[in-house]
């Protein structure tokens, strides 16, 4: 059965492996995935990721998590933007600060998927794929 939404599925998974203490946690591979972990970790909100070969021979992405020395999960709250349903997209003036500045927001654009940082830097808006902070 294929998945609705595997970007919601995706922070689901993390924020409920934060919440359980976990140090890594797993799902399903695609591109789009990768590339949301590879700002996560450019931005210091994970430790690492890597894709694995999984049972049946499908691909997964092994996402390790990050805690701070007291324990505290990095990431406080993951939130998805624009969903399946109803798409979410701005300009690149209309770009959402989060928490100003503490926070993230990735957005996938016409030059890929970046960071609301990069995609100012880039003068560029795009759809709003999650907050993070």
């Amino acid at each position: 059965m294929s998945m609705t939404d595997p970007i919601a599925d995706m922070l689901t998974r993390i924020r409920n492996a934060l919440g359980a203490k976990h140090r890594r946690v797993d799902m399903p591979l695609s591109k789009l995935k990768v590339e949301i972990a590879k700002i996560l970790k450019e931005n210091h909100f994970i430790q690492d990721y890597k894709t694995l070969d999984g049972e049946n021979g499908r691909p997964l992405l092994r996402v390790i998590l990050k805690y701070a020395q007291s324990g505290q999960p990095v990431i406080r709250e993951l939130q998805r933007v624009s969903t399946p349903g109803l798409r979410k997209y701005v300009g690149c003036s209309e770009i959402p600060r989060v928490r100003n500045g503490l926070g993230m927001a990735i957005l996938s654009t016409s030059q890929g998927v970046m960071s609301d940082r990069q995609a100012r830097q880039a003068r560029t808006g795009g759809e709003i794929l999650a907050l993070i902070w």
